[in-house]
């Protein structure tokens, strides 16, 4: 069984309910009515419209549509006996919430069209009802106008919204699960070879160390040096892994520029606190490769490190005034910035490579905002 507060819709919470508080207004105008029979009949009006409202908020399928119907035909009744034209506000709401297209559209036009045609019927009769409250009439037929369309978009952005937090958990969760694929790799490539060398020299080592006892010492010495050498692997992987601040980069790069007496003007502030550390992570190995294939291959004298943040990307050109790069094929033949290309892609971002009176690498990463949680109220 359904249980009581489930009938709160999820778009629209509480609002439609509290409206219900101006249901007492249809009375006042049911009420000036000088015939008991028109006086019952606006009573049973009002509560079957409430009754097919709650209904059509709960129900699914084509009895929404059902229950909406009905509030039309009351609405019509309402305004032409009544002159109370205001239950067209409660319609045009829960219109706007209406998450199928066609439904929305048909609703709409159906609800905007029989509106306008009882309004009009209640000036050409002159209803005196609708001449005193003509200000409040125009303002309840521009709401029938507006509200359902400022709804439906409203609605419509909030459920995109939705599920660009959920594409953007499972992108997260997909980096998570290539980091430790990466890192399986990594060890495995790292100490699996050599834990099995280590294992077959120590076996052998004990099988030599009465019969030969000097290639017994050998075995154990290249034992030794293997595993130091494993070490020194795995302490390379786990600072690969702790990642690099674009600050702290550019201050390497700095050095080496130095170093290779290659002149550095530096453009924009290196620290980002809106984008991930993954994301400066490959921002900083890509940067540090293009350095180095100016050091390596430019033969310039200058080198230009702009850093543009903007509200959707951060962009990072790195430009110098050496040799360039002879044809677009340069640009899949060479494994570095093959490798710049696959670390960007990663984390969605693109390169892009000018050869211009030098060369020019363009680094783009998107930045992706974490909304707020709502809070929810019970």
């Amino acid at each position: 069984m359904q249980k009581w507060h489930h009938i709160f819709h999820k778009n629209t919470g509480l609002s439609p309910y509290i409206w219900v508080v101006f249901y007492i207004l249809p009375f006042y105008f049911i009420f000036r009515s000088s015939s008991t029979y028109e006086v019952v009949i606006g009573i049973i009006l009002i509560l079957v419209f409430f009754a097919c409202y709650v209904l059509s908020f709960i129900s699914k399928g084509w009895l929404v549509y059902f229950w909406t119907s009905v509030q039309i035909l009351i609405s019509i009744t309402m305004t032409m006996l009544f002159g109370y034209v205001y239950f067209a506000l409660f319609l045009a709401f829960f219109i706007g919430n209406i998450q199928n297209w066609i439904g929305f559209v048909t609703l709409y036009a159906v609800h905007l069209l029989t509106t306008i045609v009882t309004i009009n019927f209640g000036f050409v009769t002159q209803n005196p009802i609708f001449i005193t409250q003509l200000p409040f009439v125009l303002v309840s037929l521009i709401g029938v106008i507006l509200l359902p369309v400022t709804t439906y978009n409203r609605n419509k952005r909030d459920k995109l919204q939705g599920q660009l937090e959920d594409a953007n958990r499972r992108i997260s969760e997909l980096v998570k699960l290539e980091e430790r694929q990466r890192i399986a790799r990594d060890l495995h490539d790292t100490l699996g070879q050599k834990l099995s060398l280590i294992g077959l020299k120590s076996d052998l080592a004990g099988k030599l160390i009465s019969k030969d006892p000097d290639r017994a010492q050998a075995e154990i010495n290249d034992v030794r040096q293997t595993a130091r050498t494993a070490l020194k692997e795995v302490r390379d992987l786990v600072t690969e892994m702790r990642g690099t601040r674009l600050e702290d980069e550019l201050f390497r790069v700095t050095q080496i520029l130095k170093a290779a007496e290659i002149d550095l003007f530096l453009e924009g502030d290196p620290r980002m606190a809106d984008i991930s550390l993954m994301t400066e992570n490959v921002l900083s190995m890509c940067l540090k490769e293009a350095v180095t294939n100016i050091v390596k291959h430019s033969s310039a004298t200058t080198c230009l490190i702009a850093i543009e943040p903007s509200p959707t990307e951060f962009v990072i050109k790195v430009k110098d005034n050496g040799v360039g790069i002879a044809g677009e094929s340069m640009y899949f033949k060479g494994n570095g910035l093959r490798g710049m290309k696959e670390r960007l892609e990663f984390v969605n971002g693109v390169m892009e490579i000018v050869s211009d009176a030098g060369t020019m690498i363009v680094l783009r990463v998107p930045i992706v905002f974490k909304q707020p949680e709502k809070e929810v109220v019970t």
